[in-house]
């Protein structure tokens, strides 16, 4: 039997107003301190492939890769083209709105890993996306979902506003676990939630799984 739909007012925010106008500026600010940003990297540099093909969804002007590793393809997909061109970790810039039109612009099995960094809380459909990010993810390749407690609030959906930080991860989870109805690539295995806050800093949770090999 399927699952009931997620209710719509989930996924409701104070301001509607096309995403397109909030963004038209850049915004060349980071969303986590200093301290929780290099735990983020440090995380990365254990959790992502060297040399694997990365897509940066939700992309802005850094993607808080490590410096000291390469990889052989970074693609980020962002809001702001401005700010996507003064990211000097990414090969590719794309300018695209997921709120509008879920589908990513990359080809089946793209990428080895699949990186969201403190935007989750923006997505109006995220069912569709991460199942677009179950299509362009090769069989076993890593979504990592990192997050913590600041916001843009009026841009923020219903249920990330209204849950408590420490339980944000029961929403992140539910968006795998709902993804797989849209998802023809066989859905997520090896789903787990971490916490990766520094002592002192802002929080940092990540909600990991891999596409299923099978």
């Amino acid at each position: 039997m399927s699952e009931d739909p997620l209710p719509a007012g989930f996924f409701e925010r104070a301001d509607e107003s096309p995403d397109p106008l909030f963004y038209t500026q850049p915004r060349l600010v980071t969303h986590i301190d200093d301290v929780t940003i290099e735990a983020l990297r440090d995380y990365y540099r254990e959790a992502l492939p060297r040399d694997g093909e990365i897509l940066d969804l939700m992309s802005s002007w850094v993607s808080h890769l490590p410096d000291d590793v390469a990889y052989s393809r970074i693609a980020g997909l962002g809001m702001n083209a401005l700010e996507l061109d003064q990211n000097p970790r990414l090969h590719e810039r794309v300018v695209h709105d997921l709120n509008t039109s879920p589908e990513l612009p990359f080809a089946d099995a793209s990428f080895d890993a699949v990186i969201n960094a403190v935007s989750v809380q923006y997505l109006k459909r995220p069912l569709e996306v991460f199942a677009e990010v179950a299509r362009v993810l090769r069989p076993g390749g890593v979504h990592l979902v990192a997050y913590s407690h600041r916001m843009f609030p009026t841009k923020a959906v219903a249920v990330w506003r209204s849950t408590p930080p420490h339980e944000l991860k029961r929403v992140v989870e539910t968006y795998f676990n709902r993804s797989r109805a849209f998802s023809g690539s066989g859905g997520w295995e090896d789903l787990q939630s971490i916490d990766r806050s520094p002592s002192f800093g802002d929080p940092l949770w990540i909600t990991r799984a891999r596409r299923a090999r099978s």
